[in-house]
């Protein structure tokens, strides 16, 4: 019984150092990660299966609508314009409690606390009746 135990400690150990050396191997090759160019500003689901999204290009911010065959260009919007509205959106929503974004050696892997708050958080709002 003894042996079962330490068997299963030593092989959970040699997942976690495995799935450590992976993220960090995928952080120093820049894998999963974007490269800031590209930036999604807001999101609005509109169906099932598409969406309206304003994105941020290198300075240009665009208006797409996207379903599972394809994305369209819908606008092209002023980038102060879309700022404003997101502070004056954000100045009408009660504050609620933010996962901080963790910097520390275990950020972006599947042990950083504040990914795993923030998908709960996401799950919550879109299983929350309105």
């Amino acid at each position: 019984m003894t042996w079962m135990v330490i068997r299963l400690v030593l092989s959970l150990a040699f997942i976690g150092g495995v799935l450590w050396f992976a993220s960090r191997l995928a952080k120093k090759r820049g894998l999963g990660q974007g490269n800031g160019l590209i930036e999604v500003v807001a999101r609005q689901r509109m169906g099932r299966a598409s969406s309206v999204n304003v994105v941020r290009i290198a300075g240009r911010v665009l208006v797409v609508g996207a379903t599972e065959e394809q994305v369209t260009l819908l606008a092209e919007v002023d980038g102060d314009t879309v700022e404003e509205a997101i502070a004056a959106r954000q100045a009408l929503v009660p504050a609620r409690p933010v996962a901080a974004s963790s910097t520390g050696a275990l950020s972006g892997s599947v042990f950083d606390r504040g990914g795993w708050t923030t998908l709960v958080q996401q799950l919550r709002e879109r299983t929350v009746r309105r």
